[in-house]
């Protein structure tokens, strides 16, 4: 239903941590705000869903997703959830870099005019072990940028210290994954430059449809 409203400029796809950013879900009010205050005037939509993987993403974008919406800007952020301990560092890259390939194929195919921001793999201290990982997989997302119709940003260094470990006050303290309101500010200056670039300044009035939250969220009596 979001998506059917064809007034969405800038196209938010992703996993949990895109998702949390633009929800109505109530406990994450502070992110929301964090979400209108960068991003009121651009017709922003978050299609960003909880626990997804690639293949999840992949499958919502072959299903209906981002038809007929014809976004002029498309931001990617994927494949924490596809990260694992148990296998080998060159398999997985190999693969969630493949994986988030396919992802940019078809958001070229549904949205030939947009410009796709794809967006660094977080860092993340629930599993050290992961870190060398994920800098591997984004030196290799870095490389299917051209700088024109697909961009790339990585904040990684901007999240961690030179040992991986995350600044204070940048992740969700329970589970040292999910951002907070100042991890996503620090996301929201990465992509501040290149979507007024491509978007101009914002409007005064915003299009796009309202925040969703997730459908079993108890809703406030009228």
């Amino acid at each position: 239903a979001k998506a059917k409203q064809d007034k969405i400029y800038l196209y938010f796809i992703g996993d949990s941590i895109v998702r949390r950013w633009g929800t109505s879900d109530p406990q994450y009010a502070d992110l929301l705000a964090n979400w209108k205050s960068n991003f009121h005037g651009w017709n922003a939509g978050d299609f960003g869903w909880g626990a997804d993987r690639i293949e999840n993403i992949l499958w919502r974008l072959q299903n209906g997703e981002m038809d007929n919406i014809k976004p002029k800007v498309i931001v990617v952020l994927a494949g924490t959830n596809n990260l694992s301990q148990f296998r080998q560092p060159e398999e997985q890259s190999n693969d969630i870099s493949r994986g988030i390939s396919d992802i940019l194929t078809i958001c070229r195919a549904k949205a030939p005019k947009a410009t796709i921001i794809l967006t660094g793999i977080f860092p993340r201290n629930d599993n050290m072990r992961l870190i060398p990982v994920i800098r591997q997989i984004n030196s290799r997302l870095s490389q299917l940028a051209n700088g024109k119709q697909i961009r790339f940003v990585d904040v990684f260094n901007k999240l961690v210290d030179t040992e991986g470990k995350l600044f204070e006050g940048m992740m969700n303290s329970a589970d040292k994954l999910h951002p907070t309101a100042q991890g996503y500010q620090v996301w929201a200056d990465g992509l501040s430059p290149i979507l007024t670039e491509l978007l101009g300044p914002k409007a005064q009035i915003d299009l796009a449809p309202p925040p969703t939250g997730a459908p079993e969220t108890p809703k406030p009596n009228p």
